[in-house]
């Protein structure tokens, strides 16, 4: 008779540890994203931006910001806590501003999201962040026609249009970083299978300088 019962028991047994991880596995992604909402925080609150700068192109003489100058140079950052930064990304729709990194490793993903490649001077920046509520987990909540605006840290400002959502596999790395967008935002889904991914286009023209003349860069 005992026999007979053991295999129920076992089965009950599996069932209960089964929940207990899974109940230890939430709390331990809540406390993960209480802790990545709390360090980004923190590194907002010691990045100082410049004022704006925006360049009046309808006046006759202008200057330029180095950037439209030399479209290929480095970002500028700025160092916090040991990490270097590039800047400030600000999603109104999800009332979220946060620091991103100059680039990324998964241990620096746990405090804040990061440039995955590319920069806001060429056009193509791609910024990958962890699925926390507070970093890129509602990314999924955007939709056409939401803004989305990046400030470097040298006060240069980059406003933004949400273009497009798609999913990605997680493993389709040349999707993520071609295409004709100027800014692309990522994050894993639940499990890791697919990444939610927002595409973005750079709001109006800019004019960038190429050997003493204008041309129009406009991708919007």
């Amino acid at each position: 008779m005992k026999n007979k019962h053991r295999p129920g028991s076992l089965l009950m047994m599996l069932g209960t540890a089964l929940i207990i991880g899974a109940v230890i596995l939430a709390g331990y992604n809540l406390w993960s994203g209480y802790q990545a909402e709390k360090a980004a925080a923190d590194v907002l609150e010691q990045i100082e931006l410049p004022p704006a700068v925006i360049p009046e192109l309808g006046l006759i003489e202008v200057e330029y910001p180095d950037y439209i100058l030399n479209p290929d140079m480095e970002m500028p950052t700025t160092e916090i806590d040991g990490y270097e930064y590039i800047g400030v990304l600000d999603i109104p729709h999800l009332e979220l501003s946060l620091p991103i990194m100059s680039d990324w490793t998964y241990p620096q993903l746990q405090i804040a999201p990061c440039r995955y490649v590319g920069t806001a001077y060429k056009g193509d920046m791609v910024l990958c962040g962890h699925n926390f509520q507070s970093h890129f987990g509602r990314l999924n909540e955007l939709s056409i026609g939401d803004t989305v605006t990046f400030t470097d840290v040298d006060g240069n400002v980059f406003d933004y249009t949400v273009v497009e959502v798609e999913l990605l596999g997680s493993t389709a790395i040349e999707e993520m970083e071609t295409g004709d967008w100027n800014l692309t935002l990522f994050t894993c889904t639940y499990g890791g299978r697919t990444r939610y991914t927002v595409r973005c286009s750079l709001d109006g023209d800019d004019v960038i300088i190429w050997d003493g003349a204008e041309k129009d860069e406009g991708k919007g």
